[in-house]
């Protein structure tokens, strides 16, 4: 039965059947795994921070929703053309977007997951991890 309590030990199963740690090196390596699994949660919420700001400052503020989605009929057409680019640079940044959330949701969970084998050695991975992603993505990726 699994224990429901924070516990030191080098044997431990993460996620899956095949990731069953029973040495004290197969700890450090998952350790190590874990560490940067919890990094890249940290820079992909980061960058996620960035690619919005970037969007925001990309789409002209004088454009709604509805031009957006349904250009003027009687629009002149350089003014038409400005329309469609700033339609698919949108697209592209809502798909990116939506592709970093998913991939930070997934590896959230598979962090969480982690986390609840109750292993002390890898919480610690998880939390040295988080704190070592902010720290090094925050400046990377709000640097201009």
């Amino acid at each position: 039965m699994m224990q429901m309590y924070f516990y030191f030990s080098d044997k431990v199963v993460l996620l899956f059947d095949f990731w069953n740690v029973r040495t004290p090196a197969g700890m450090v390596l998952s350790v190590l795994v874990v560490l940067l699994l919890a990094m890249l949660y940290e820079a992909i919420k980061i960058s996620k921070t960035k690619l919005l700001r970037q969007t925001i400052l990309a789409i002209p503020t004088t454009l709604s929703q509805e031009s957006l989605r349904e250009p003027e009929t009687g629009s002149v057409n350089s003014n038409l053309g400005q329309q469609n680019t700033t339609s698919k640079r949108w697209f592209l940044y809502h798909i990116s977007q939506s592709l970093l959330h998913v991939a930070q949701v997934v590896i959230g969970y598979l962090v969480m997951l982690v986390v609840m084998s109750y292993n002390t050695w890898i919480f610690l991975g998880v939390i040295v991890g988080s704190a070592l992603g902010y720290y090094l993505a925050y400046p990377v990726f709000t640097a201009r």
